[in-house]
């Protein structure tokens, strides 16, 4: 894609796991920058016709779509030899095998930038419980593993996503808003971080060809949107104008439940437990030798803020 006359040309992205959860946003956002866009993909034609009307999607936005496979080495070099940035988007079970794309990015020999899949919690900054503590060691020992590469890097750190997590008002384990009570991990007075999926996908690109998030991590922290779950309930509250029974669940009984629950909500469980109980989103300061805040690099992207996401969902 050829840049007009004096703006400096865009570098060409790779998304790997683009039909996810994340990765969509992320591939929209690249291509919406003027990132000439590749998405890995198993199959280009899937039988099944919800994942063929994302990659049909794709497509109309200009991206390409190579045919890979995280487990076929030689497809992924070849798809990593034709990029300059790759970013990783695969979900929790792919976590270990981003080792693969280590591998193929060391062979390739071209890559000037590699965002791992992160999209939450500083993995260097967190006091969980398992099994979030096993989640988040994969991805603290996938960062290890890309600098002792010497793989530039770029780590993002977007905390909560409003979709997961403003769509039931913070409620671990609860589907859909309230109605007539609110459970509240801890005594509800811990800040949390909450940011909109496209926004999350807004900064991850701005930051491909940026100089000063070279090397270091990508922290998103919207002021707007930096709540305790007190402060956020109190705020729905006033947007429905009524008042809901506030529940405290007092730390060993989180930790019980943690336990005695099944395995898929273990480790939203325990995530919220990081956060709403430890503080792992608020509890430190940005060290400048290693991290860069994106609203102050990137002001000029209008985030969404809470106040704005709670009125769609009235």
């Amino acid at each position: 894609m050829a840049s007009p006359a004096g703006e400096k040309e865009r570098s060409r992205v790779l998304v790997i796991g683009g039909t996810g959860y994340i990765g969509r946003y992320i591939v929209a956002a690249s291509a919406r920058e003027g990132h000439p866009t590749t998405v890995l993909v198993r199959d280009p034609a899937p039988a099944d016709p919800a994942k063929a009307a994302v990659l049909q999607g794709f497509r109309d936005a200009g991206v390409t779509l190579v045919k890979g496979d995280l487990y076929n080495h030689e497809s992924l070099v070849a798809a990593v030899k034709s990029v300059d940035v790759v970013i990783s988007a695969v979900g929790y079970a792919q976590l270990p095998d981003q080792t693969r794309i280590i591998s193929a990015i060391k062979v390739a020999g071209n890559v000037k930038r590699f965002f791992p899949s992160e999209f939450g919690n500083d993995v260097d900054h967190v006091h969980p419980v398992e099994p979030a503590k096993s989640v988040f060691a994969v991805k603290a020992r996938i960062r290890r593993a890309i600098e002792a590469e010497g793989i530039p890097y770029t780590y993002v750190s977007s905390n909560f996503f409003a979709g997961r997590y403003l769509s039931n008002l913070g409620q671990p384990g609860v589907t859909g808003l309230p109605t007539d009570k609110v459970l509240i991990l801890g005594d509800g007075n811990v800040r949390a971080i909450f940011v909109a999926e496209e926004d999350v996908a807004t900064y991850t690109i701005k930051a491909v060809d940026d100089p000063r998030t070279l090397n270091k991590i990508l922290y998103l922290r919207p002021p707007s949107n930096i709540l305790s779950h007190n402060e956020l309930v109190s705020l729905w509250e006033k947007k429905v104008g009524k008042t809901f029974q506030r529940v405290y669940i007092a730390e060993h009984e989180i930790l019980k439940k943690i336990e005695e629950s099944p395995g898929p909500v273990k480790i939203p469980l325990s995530i919220s437990h990081s956060v709403w109980v430890k503080g792992d989103h608020t509890n430190f300061d940005i060290e400048p030798s290693i991290g860069v805040e994106a609203t102050e690099l990137y002001p000029d992207v209008k985030y969404t803020t809470v106040d704005e996401y709670l009125n769609k969902l009235l």
